[in-house]
């Protein structure tokens, strides 16, 4: 995973005391802040007063303790990128915190993301500890609460050429806190920044200025957001290759042990999509039996035309006399995801193994839709 967004956050606190134009500052002519307040506009007595409207009144209630002028940070606000998949803020809060919804119904949601976070602080390089919670606090807050802390990470910005020294280093702490509720399908993460160490030319402190400990708790809980991520397009891309990899036809038996084909859908789906596997393999349906889910075909072999071969039209072509054949289908067992396919002939008998066989590869192209859906 990339950290340039970690980094990035982290460098921009130790660039600011040996750039010469701080960035974090406005830069101009700061004139206006000291500026006296102009008189109150006086009225003649003998002249009426113009009407004042009290929404356009400005209050004498003013905040004097906050920066003025270049002492003003002028960064845009950090924000929390709900990037991976099911994830959200919460409106018009400032607090590093995310919410996931349940993804994937096979994985528990929240050790998917404490693995995303613990593979996280692995590439990073950082150990982390697991912080016992006191069961009561989870009854107080009605879910399940677990906390990780990471170790330091450490950065420092060298100087010199031919002679590198140190010239700041800063080490930081962070503490991850879960809250997952009680029905399992929504988890909460915040970050908090616990330990901060900074020593640069003119000396060490163990204070940080509140936007930019927001700042670093931000960056870090966006590099999480990332992580997780990036696990679910890996799992996305595991599934799909597991989909295209099955085997969503084989020859086995009917309940009957006649040979069969076992195909894995439902017997109602696979009803339904029956009649384009019919149409693009030379069957007409001549007559059907809803209730017992049986199909009365008549086979022609399609005839391969000098055109279809021109332009790639031409359809893989199953070996079988032209003649009148019945398709079955039946669940298998007790699995309602698995429907048995059993082809009769004219005469009412299964198909032997052998025809199965050799027609086996375009049944299974067929069967399994793989080119329509």
């Amino acid at each position: 995973m990339n950290r340039q967004l970690f980094y990035f956050s982290v460098i921009s606190l130790t660039l600011s005391a040996c750039s010469s134009v701080d960035s974090k500052r406005a830069q101009g002519d700061f004139d206006y802040a000291k500026k006296q307040e102009s008189k109150e506009f006086v009225v003649p007595e003998n002249l009426d007063k113009p009407t004042r409207k009290q929404q356009f009144a400005i209050t004498s209630i003013v905040n004097t303790r906050g920066p003025v002028g270049e002492e003003m940070d002028i960064r845009a606000p950090s924000l929390v990128l709900p990037l991976a998949d099911s994830s959200r803020t919460i409106p018009e809060s400032a607090d590093p915190i995310i919410w996931f919804d349940k993804v994937l119904e096979d994985r528990s949601l929240l050790t998917f993301v404490k693995d995303a976070l613990i593979g996280q602080l692995t590439s990073d390089g950082v150990n982390y500890n697991t912080v016992n919670v006191d069961p009561k606090k989870n009854d107080e807050v009605g879910g399940t609460t677990e906390i990780i802390e990471s170790q330091w990470y450490h950065q420092e910005v060298e100087t010199g050429w031919l002679f590198k020294e140190i010239e700041q280093s800063i080490s930081m702490r962070f503490r991850y806190e879960f809250y997952l509720k009680p029905h399992g399908r929504s988890l909460s993460l915040k970050v908090s920044l616990i330990d901060y160490m900074k020593t640069d030319m003119r000396g060490g402190t163990k204070t940080i200025d509140p936007i930019d400990k927001q700042r670093v708790e931000m960056a870090m809980l966006n590099e999480v957001i990332g992580q997780v991520d990036y696990n679910y397009r890996l799992q996305q891309r595991e599934s799909r290759l597991v989909r295209a990899n099955q085997k969503l036809v084989t020859i086995s038996e009917n309940r009957a042990a006649e040979n069969a084909y076992a195909v894995e859908m439902s017997l109602d789906n696979l009803w339904d999509n029956m009649p384009i596997f019919f149409e693009n393999h030379g069957f007409t349906i001549t007559d059907l039996n809803e209730n017992d889910k049986i199909y009365y075909v008549d086979f022609v072999k399609p005839t391969m035309s000098l055109w279809a071969s021109i332009w790639g039209d031409d359809r893989p072509v199953i070996e079988l006399n032209d003649a009148k054949y019945q398709f079955v289908l039946a669940p298998i067992e007790d699995d309602s995801l698995r429907t048995s396919v059993t082809i009769y002939d004219a005469n009412g008998e299964p198909l032997p193994l052998s025809v199965l066989e050799l027609i086996f590869p375009v049944m299974e192209k067929g069967l399994s839709f793989k080119n329509i859906y």
